[in-house]
């Protein structure tokens, strides 16, 4: 593989979707981006995630021939293929050397009603066709799309073994500068933001009652009227990596497998659940010294596929990690998560 050709085109896709949101955001009521263009198997496909999706493939089978043929697994993309895209036109999926996993809009409910920034996500592995899994990921690429009021956009990457980088566009001059990434040092997450991702029901009471009790084990004799920590329920996975990526946030967990498999036992309809494509660049959290588990505290791992359900905690460091980790693992046996 062609490390760097594949980040620099991941690159330059991250940023002609940023552009083409930012375009709709400002040409296109609520009302249209927000319109349900069809259920996919996995998600609900949104009217500004089918204007973006237009643009990606041709701007990937520019390339794919340097990079040797690409296997493209995509959320809105080529969903009535088993296998894909395949680029150039032509190729095999078998012969092509490189096999990546995206995201187009990670967060898109936040954006349509332009909310929050939400993320473009990619990454991309050696071809193993079926046995190809996250962790073989070696390029990821995460780019911001920011709302209509904001003019500076983030690009997150990292090759594998070569840490993790970024760089803020200037969306006015298309300058770009260089930025640090620098996950919180804290030892605690006693006022800072630390979180259970719940904005989905069902099962919300029980995330927070978990929550709750975090607190209340970790902090016994905080005095009372005191706010302790403080929660974000950022709508994308990639937004919450983004989060801890920038020091803004402690600790995440996102356990929605385990919730509803908990629920199904009781008779209860899941809900939408994480999939591999909007996770698919924890390598930058990785790379960054952001520890990300399972909620058993394994590493997290799952096929390039585009419903399998998965599920994540990360902390910014690994003193958060053994404050918090420890608790979290009884609170998830008392409330029959694991």
């Amino acid at each position: 593989m062609n490390h760097e050709l594949i980040k620099q085109v991941l690159i330059e896709i991250g940023e002609a979707v940023c552009k083409k949101v930012h375009l709709s955001l400002k040409t296109s009521s609520i009302e249209q981006m927000s319109a349900v263009f069809h259920e996919g198997a996995d998600d609900t496909i949104y009217q500004i995630d089918r204007d973006v999706e237009e643009i990606i493939v041709p701007l990937l089978a520019a390339k794919a021939a340097s990079l040797g043929g690409v296997v493209l697994l995509a959320e809105g993309i080529g969903e009535d293929s088993l296998e894909g895209v395949v680029l150039p036109e032509g190729t095999l999926a078998k012969d092509a050397k490189v096999i990546m996993i995206m995201d187009p809009i990670d967060g898109t409910r936040g954006i349509m009603y332009d909310k929050r920034s939400a993320f473009f996500l990619a990454g991309a592995a050696p071809n193993k066709g079926k046995n190809t899994n996250l962790s073989d990921i070696e390029v990821a690429v995460m780019t911001e799309l920011p709302t209509s009021r904001a003019y500076l956009s983030d690009t997150l990457f990292a090759i594998k073994g070569q840490g993790a980088h970024a760089f803020t566009l200037n969306m006015f001059d298309g300058s770009k500068v260089n930025k640090k990434l620098k996950p919180s040092g804290s030892d605690t997450i006693l006022g800072g933001f630390g979180q259970l991702a719940r904005f989905f029901p069902p099962g919300r009471d029980i995330l927070a009652a978990i929550e709750d009790e975090l607190i209340e084990t970790l902090f016994p004799d905080a005095p009372e009227g005191r706010a302790l920590i403080f929660e974000d329920q950022y709508i994308s996975s990639g937004g919450q990596l983004y989060e801890i990526l920038v020091g803004h946030d402690r600790f995440v967990a996102d356990v929605r497998v385990s919730l509803y498999k908990m629920l199904a036992k009781k008779g209860k309809k899941a809900g939408h659940v994480c999939h591999p494509y909007d996770i698919c660049t924890m390598l930058i959290g990785r790379e960054a010294g952001v520890i990300i588990t399972s909620i058993e505290g394994n590493e997290v791992d799952a096929p390039f596929d585009l419903i399998y359900p998965v599920e994540w905690i990360g902390y910014a460091n690994t003193k958060i990690q053994k404050q918090v980790e420890p608790v979290l693992q009884q609170l998830f046996k008392k409330h029959n998560l694991i």
